[in-house]
């Protein structure tokens, strides 16, 4: 028992969210190679397998098989909770290894495993876990409600699981969707004429990528009388990504006849609304990403690349991070020694966490983008756009794909694999899971040094 202890002391907690999602990963994969998870009632090639169970664990979207056409009923199931468990990963992951290892849940370890919660105010571990939890599932069950009642007229009985299926992977940010029996790989093309549908996977979509911390702020405004300033920058750059990003594609787009060229206006600004939205890390696309003009696939690449809120279930840089770069950059120009944000002070340390996690995303994607071009099957039809575009939806968990990930190879599969799980787990988690220890390190002062940049 005491080596157990001394074991799980040293496994820090940024080394825990890794393991766990490996665990959960290497289960969904498993669950999914069995013949009852496929239609063909056959086993389903194991590194198809992996491939699914990552994307679905990583709450991205990719996939190799259409989820209608090739997964069983059973294997729909697995997706499912694959994606429910990756959407809501940090919390049960955290709460799972440290109740294994005998340790009380507090808020210190899940700072330290997902500094996204640096500015929750939850009272207690355990607290932050059954409320996340019980609001997930109740945005969750209204979301499948209102599917199901679009669905069911079109699909009968069946389009109850599918309101219950696409309504956790919206919530989740994932992307995954039954509309295969309107064609492989049809995403929600067959939906682009209903409002219905596409509002309410727009709403759920919004509430998972504005993250657990937001959440909390709302349920405890009466105590606190006001909004953080997590909150106020979350729900600003929020707003301004999905009114900018709608007015791009509705210009964008707006006479492309193979995307929007044919709708009326309502049409065209539904689903304008809904690409905003989804294209930052949800995946589901109303209208053909690969039919888009590059021009708007280039957009699309960067609403890609911010992505959700930090705490959420969403991917990307987080849309904190690029206020505290616009912030940053605004301070240095008007000549200021602090960076001010509505009347606060930004500490150095964030800069610094900023600066880090920008870098680290920028030299995952450019790699992943470089092998993944490199690496095409002779005869591939994919230019460097679209490898790109499929290289930064990996990263930041959207899910959406120009045409890339159908045509790549084995490597270059296995490349998004491992650019979906780093998207997820976060580039600073994962350096800090390999390079941290439990022993303190001396702090050494050096002198000051001054060079020349710009």
């Amino acid at each position: 028992m005491p080596v157990f202890h001394k074991a799980a002391k040293r496994f820090n907690p940024a080394r825990t969210l890794v393991v766990g999602f490996l665990a959960i990963i290497a289960v969904g994969t498993l669950l999914l190679c069995l013949p009852i998870a496929s239609k063909t009632r056959e086993f389903t090639p194991i590194f198809d397998c992996l491939f699914t169970a990552t994307s679905a664990s990583c709450v991205t979207g990719l996939v190799v098989y259409d989820t209608f056409a090739h997964w069983s009923l059973f294997g729909q199931i697995v997706i499912a909770l694959l994606v429910q468990v990756g959407g809501l990963g940090f919390v049960t992951i955290i709460t799972f290894f440290n109740v294994a290892a005998g340790k009380k849940l507090g808020y210190r370890t899940l700072k330290n495993a997902a500094g996204d919660l640096t500015e929750s105010s939850f009272e207690g571990g355990r607290g932050i876990f059954v409320s996340i939890i019980k609001y997930s599932f109740i945005f969750e069950i209204c979301g499948a409600v209102i599917l199901s009642i679009a669905f069911i007229p079109k699909y009968g009985a069946y389009g109850v699981w599918m309101g219950i299926f696409m309504s956790i992977t919206a919530f989740c940010n994932a992307g995954f969707d039954l509309m295969g029996m309107e064609g492989e790989f049809a995403g929600l093309t067959a939906s682009q004429h209903s409002p219905v549908v596409l509002i309410t996977l727009a709403l759920l979509i919004i509430v998972g990528g504005l993250g657990f911390i937001v959440w909390e702020n709302f349920i405890n405004i009466r105590t606190r009388k006001k909004l953080s300033l997590h909150t106020m920058t979350v729900l600003i750059m929020t707003g301004i990504l999905i009114l900018g990003g709608t007015l791009f594609f509705l210009i964008a787009e707006w006479r492309n006849p193979d995307t929007m060229g044919d709708m009326n206006f309502g049409e065209k600004l539904v689903n304008a609304f809904f690409c905003s939205i989804s294209t930052r890390t949800a995946g589901f696309d109303s209208i053909s990403m690969g039919e888009m003009s590059e021009f708007s696939q280039l957009g699309t690449i960067m609403l890609m690349f911010v992505g959700a809120a930090p705490g959420s279930t969403g991917g990307g840089i987080k849309v904190t991070t690029l206020m505290v770069i616009i912030v940053t950059v605004v301070s240095y120009i008007r000549n200021k020694n602090d960076v001010e944000l509505f009347k606060h002070k930004i500490d150095k340390l964030t800069i610094y966490r900023t600066l880090v996690i920008t870098v680290l995303s920028i030299f995952a994607v450019v790699v992943c983008f470089v092998a993944l071009y490199f690496s095409m099957p002779e005869g591939a039809n994919a230019g460097a756009v679209q490898c790109l575009f499929d290289a930064v939806s990996a990263f930041s968990t959207a899910g959406l794909t120009a045409g890339a990930t159908a045509l790549a190879g084995t490597a270059g599969r296995i490349l998004l694999i491992l650019t979906m799980f780093i998207g997820r787990i976060g580039p600073v988690s994962l350096v800090m899971s390999l390079v941290m220890n439990s022993r303190e390190r001396k702090s050494i002062v050096y002198p000051d040094g001054h060079i020349l940049i710009g």
